[in-house]
């Protein structure tokens, strides 16, 4: 019986030496030496500041940039609080919201189709990509504020825009945080009103132009870049 014992204390002790410090150490010890950047959460710095990641979603609220996909997550982009809404097709509070969301797009630009990523919030709440239809739907409304011409806006969305992963895997994004550094870099600044930094960091969906009600699955799925609002 104490013999038993002995291994199993000895076992319980060599298992968390090996778990729970050589493995962890030589693991991040690896990520550090082959892969740094991605490591340390492929952080994005301006002028020696750290205002935001490349892989963690933040809002952008000014004309003169591209907005982020809604954030059910927290208060919005919080990335201690990661999650969707998990609100059903018929639920009356993502109806609502995304009716919301719905007229003020379409003041924005009334006779584009609006991309279903634009009023519906993903798993995480940390997407920090768009689709490019979700980013073209917006370019006339930021080369406006830039005072650009269009083309060049679009010009921009396409040099960000990346393929599906291997050829076939996922869909074609543009991330946002990347995209709206690079407007700042070729025009000038920041417009008046759009200050850039550090945020807190679906389903198809078919709107009836009357906006009588919502056809989805449960919010929180991955849209396609193919869906779109009527």
């Amino acid at each position: 019986m104490r013999k038993n014992l002995l291994i199993a204390v000895w076992f319980t002790l060599l298992m968390t030496l090996l778990y729970g410090l050589i493995y962890p150490l030589a693991v991040t010890g690896l990520a550090q030496l082959m892969f740094p950047r991605r490591a340390n959460g492929q952080l994005i710095e301006e002028n020696g500041k750290v205002i935001g990641s490349r892989i963690i979603g933040q809002e952008f609220s000014g004309p003169g940039y591209f907005h982020s996909r809604p954030s059910a997550a927290g208060s919005g982009y919080d990335p201690l609080a990661s999650g969707g809404s998990d609100l059903g097709p018929t639920n009356k509070t993502l109806i609502e919201r995304v009716e919301a969301a719905v007229k003020k797009l379409r003041a924005e630009n009334p006779t584009a189709p609006i991309p279903v990523d634009l009023v519906t919030t993903s798993a995480s709440g940390l997407d920090p990509d768009i689709s490019p239809a979700a980013a073209a739907f917006q370019a006339p409304r930021v080369a406006r504020a830039r005072g650009v011409s269009e083309e060049q806006v679009e010009a921009l969305v396409r040099k960000h825009t990346q393929g599906r992963a291997f050829g076939f895997l996922g869909e074609p994004r543009v991330n946002v945080l990347e995209l709206n550094l690079d407007l700042d870099r070729l025009y000038g600044g920041r417009p008046s009103g759009s200050p850039l930094q550090m945020g807190k960091n679906v389903a198809r969906t078919a709107i009836p132009s009357g906006g009588a009600g919502v056809t989805a699955a449960r919010e929180g799925t991955r849209s396609d870049s193919q869906s779109t609002v009527r």
